[in-house]
């Protein structure tokens, strides 16, 4: 389905200045001075946007990406430890809408160091592409006052817009890094302590939020989709999307044409066959599916699990 980005931004401006702007005596200083009057919600550490942009519906089968922050906070929150340095988080909000507006958007969360780190790793590896791009620099004082914030977010979007609208930094390393490696990190973590009912909802947004992004058989949906099957299915009880996931997978990997994802079929095609074993269903296309590929000269031994195929592909904390 074809991508429209909903507005192009216009950029201009210099790089931020140099990190030793970032002083904790003057962050600590920033929050001695009273807020103003616009300044009252954040007294909560909550910054809320006052409007939204209002969804309008395409016409043309076409679909719009928007990149969305209409909450921030700070942290950490009021009567928390004081000793630590206190900063913003960035609610992300992704939607794709078309005909009909997204009601399954994927949401992140960033500071602005993360926001900075995908700005000056583009900047190293496509300064053509980047020559001249806006990025709102760093303060000496008032980083929690809610003006900066607004126009900080309303920078961001219009930065993330860009990036995605470009291939070449839509594909860099660093944007794929940007939008999953907390969230997939924090899912590793959970999976190598067993503890997969915490790890799947948030493979389930990575999910979404990579979906909207990538075409639909690129490596990075791929990937994450199948990691989504293996957490689904790799407990003595499969998870109650399992199957769901699992179809919508075998789905994708029909017709594909990335040969260093292949790998990954086979212990794809054997897990969704227990699986159908599991609930009762009938296994007979699978198995089909794979005796063909045999007889293709293809080896299709179980010798590994889906998760094992996934490691050697894209190796993570998560034990295998």
């Amino acid at each position: 389905m074809a991508k429209r980005l909903h507005h192009q931004p216009s950029f201009d401006g210099e790089p931020p200045g140099p990190d030793e702007l970032d002083s904790p005596a003057i962050e600590a200083a920033a929050l001695d001075i009273p807020p103003p009057e616009s300044d009252k919600a954040l007294q909560k550490g909550v910054w809320e946007r006052a409007t939204s942009a209002e969804y309008k519906p395409t016409t043309d089968g076409s679909t719009v990406l928007r990149f969305d922050i209409l909450v921030a906070h700070i942290m950490p929150p009021d009567g928390e430890d004081v000793k630590i340095k206190r900063f913003v988080v960035y609610e992300l909000t992704v939607k794709q809408d078309g005909a009909t507006e997204d009601t399954q958007p994927a949401k992140i969360e960033r500071r602005y160091t993360d926001f900075r780190e995908l700005y000056v790793g583009l900047k190293r590896q496509h300064p053509a592409e980047m020559a001249n791009k806006y990025f709102p620099a760093k303060v000496l004082m008032g980083n929690f006052k809610s003006e900066l914030i607004g126009e900080r977010s309303a920078a961001f979007e219009a930065f993330l817009t860009y990036v995605a609208s470009q291939a070449m930094l839509r594909d860099s390393e660093y944007f794929l890094r940007f939008l999953q490696h907390d969230e997939l990190t924090r899912a590793c973590q959970f999976l190598d302590e067993r503890r997969n009912e915490m790890a799947i909802p948030i493979l389930e947004n990575c999910f979404r939020l990579l979906n909207k992004i990538y075409m639909n058989r690129s490596r990075p949906v791929l990937l994450i989709l199948c990691r989504l099957v293996a957490a689904c299915t790799s407990s003595p009880v499969p998870h109650h999307a399992a199957e769901r996931w699992a179809l919508l997978a075998l789905s994708r990997f029909e017709t594909l044409c990335d040969i260093d994802l292949l790998p990954l079929y086979i212990p794809l095609l054997h897990t969704c066959a227990h699986l159908w074993w599991q609930r009762g269903q009938d296994q007979k296309p699978i198995t089909d599916r794979l005796t063909d590929m045999s007889k293709q000269g293809i080896n299709t031994a179980n010798t590994e699990s889906l998760m094992q195929a996934i490691h050697k592909i894209d190796p993570r904390t998560e034990t295998i």
